[in-house]
């Protein structure tokens, strides 16, 4: 730092595509600080540092990073720009790397700066990455075609469905840095970081529909090429400053999403002479809506997980009294059980499986030095996901280990309550995730109680298991959920130091019936139809507390995991899947 002429430097947990998940070399917040979640910041100055995380990484960083060199903060309730505005002295240059932070995100840096009295520097060169000597280099994962059978839609069709939205718009060109993105558009995958089938790289999509991709060639055989076409073009990574500046040569209008693309990419525009033109990434939305083809590849991926999910919850029944399960055990049991399919192809995320306190970490990660024991009296958490060709799942169970207690059981139905009214909601077209948030945590606020975290988020098709722009949450929206999206439904309750409790299936939006007598007209309605199969612990169920329409749905859930999943497994399973469904009572 000193040597760039900086009094402090951002590092986020974030590569170039500012993707949840990054390859080995991109972990830089995690090789600087320990902290190992999917979200966070820290900020070095000379004499004081800090790590930013959200609430669902609070106990986790505490954990995981020394509290007498960094402070913690919440990055929503103490944010970045007061912490600077009392500790960057006036005058001084807070730097940053820019292809780390997206344009709006080096935006919000230079203001903080400002209220500082302090300024940003772009830096050229990562201070960072000067003194990490064994960083990792990049990934050379081979790139892989996704086939039309699976994809549903040719890229060709893709590429011109989106280029004719440019042209409408008078737009040149579209910079695209989000690999989900790029491999959507292409028909492609890869295996450049972890569980997320995705290769990293860049792309240029003109309004004739040609692509300038850029990734290194080595990555991309004959195969590969000849599914792409002549269309496009193959270019070295290096390439891409100098087709920004052919852009701007000819003051070409580039479309650039300010929320994901690099700060760099804009500064070279800009320079350039490009015409600027913030908004959305073309491709975020036609891929969240699923085409026929996709949705019966997640569907089908399901029932499979389901298979795999149901036979480690047999085997977890029988297994825990024993005393011997820990959370590593389990998580190696549950993926092992995933492995005997052979269209299992990742992971689509590390299993979370906390057990007792560990489970009020929302996104815990067993170690074997945090391994614990299930023990009887206490709660496991197990959120867990697989990456199938036709499809990506994540599923969330929460199960009691011997007898729960009262206020477990009282927890554990509210969260249940809110899974089920989110289940069966029915909403007009044009709704937000945001708008019915509030339908999942009613039955927590009604006992004072809520959780800190969103309640769904988007999922691909063999692609993200986290995906936008669609969302639930208590965040503002202004994306209306629309047919063929898929989201996650996933309310929760965390006692900190006692257990969590998290219900998690997958939903899809699809037309509903309106549900009138009379045929008049009205606004066009929506639904859900819940794509996981996994059954629900009925240990944990207060049936007092459900209403009629909520045990029926229950019921009517339960029997479908049991008709669908029965098939596919042994007799042994089979047994304890016929108790573990039966109806619940009153």
């Amino acid at each position: 730092m000193t040597a760039a002429g900086i009094a402090g430097f951002v590092i986020p947990r974030s590569d170039a595509h500012q993707g949840e998940f990054v390859a080995p070399r991109d972990e830089r917040l995690a090789w600087l600080t320990g902290f190992t979640g999917s979200a966070g910041t820290a900020i070095v100055l000379a004499e004081k540092a800090a790590v930013f995380v959200d609430g669902r990484y609070t106990l986790q960083v505490a954990a995981e990073v020394d509290g007498s060199l960094y402070e913690f903060r919440h990055i929503t309730n103490e944010p970045a720009d007061a912490w600077l505005a009392e500790h960057l002295g006036e005058g001084a240059v807070l730097g940053i790397d820019p292809w780390l932070h997206s344009v709006d995100q080096a935006k919000r840096i230079a203001a903080a700066c400002d209220r500082a009295g302090a300024s940003l520097a772009l830096l050229d060169d990562n201070p960072l990455d000067a003194v990490w000597e064994d960083q990792p280099g990049p990934p050379m994962a081979p790139v892989m075609v996704h086939d039309e059978v699976l994809a549903g839609e040719t890229s060709s069709a893709k590429r011109g469905r989106i280029a004719g939205d440019m042209a409408g718009k008078g737009e040149d060109c579209v910079f695209l840095s989000l690999p989900d993105s790029i491999n959507w558009l292409l028909n492609i995958r890869g295996g450049d970081i972890p569980h997320t089938p995705v290769a990293l790289g860049f792309a240029l999509l003109h309004r004739d529909g040609a692509v300038d991709f850029f990734i290194d060639p080595d990555k991309v055989d004959a195969t590969v090429r000849a599914h792409l076409g002549d269309e496009v073009r193959i270019a070295l990574p290096e390439a891409l400053g100098g087709a920004l500046d052919d852009l701007g040569a000819r003051a070409a209008a580039v479309r650039l999403e300010t929320a994901s693309a690099p700060e760099w990419v804009r500064a070279r525009l800009e320079t350039a002479g490009a015409e600027i033109r913030p908004d959305a990434d073309p491709c975020q939305l036609p891929k969240a809506c699923k085409n026929p083809v996709e949705l019966d590849g997640i569907r089908a991926a399901h029932v499979r997980d389901g298979a795999s999910l149901t036979k480690f919850l047999a085997w977890l029944a029988g297994a825990a009294p024993a005393g011997e399960v820990t959370e590593l055990t389990a998580s190696d049991r549950l993926q092992k059980f995933r492995e005997e399919r052979e269209e299992l192809r990742d992971l689509s995320f590390a299993t979370i499986a906390g057990a007792g306190p560990n489970g009020a970490i929302v996104h815990y990660r067993v170690t074997p030095a945090t391994d614990r024991a299930l023990e009887p009296g206490t709660l496991f958490l197990v959120d867990s996901g697989g990456q199938y060709a036709d499809g990506t799942t994540d599923v969330t169970r929460t199960v009691a280990i011997g007898t729960p207690d009262a206020e477990m059981r009282d927890r554990f139905t509210r969260v249940l309550k809110g899974h089920i009214a989110l289940a069966r909601a029915r909403f007009p077209e044009g709704t937000t995730g945001s708008q019915l948030d509030v339908l999942a945590r009613a039955p927590l606020w009604e006992a004072g109680l809520d959780y800190d975290h969103g309640t769904g988020h988007g999922v691909g098709a063999y692609l993200g298991v986290h995906e936008g722009p669609q969302r639930i949450s208590k965040i503002a929206s202004t994306v209306a959920l629309k047919p063929g999206m898929v989201i996650s439904n996933e309310p929760g309750f965390y006692k900190s130091g006692a257990y969590g409790i998290r219900i998690e299936n997958l939903v899809a939006v699809r037309p509903a019936a309106r549900g009138d007598d009379t045929g008049a007209s009205g606004p066009r309605m929506l639904e859900f139809e819940t794509l996981t199969l996994a059954p629900v612990d009925r240990a944990l169920i207060d049936p007092s507390m459900l209403s009629a329409e909520e045990r029926a749905w229950l019921d009517a859930y339960h029997a479908d995991v049991g008709e669908k999943i029965a098939p596919l497994v042994d007799d042994a399973t089979r047994a304890w899947l016929e108790q573990a469904t039966a109806p619940i009572g009153q």
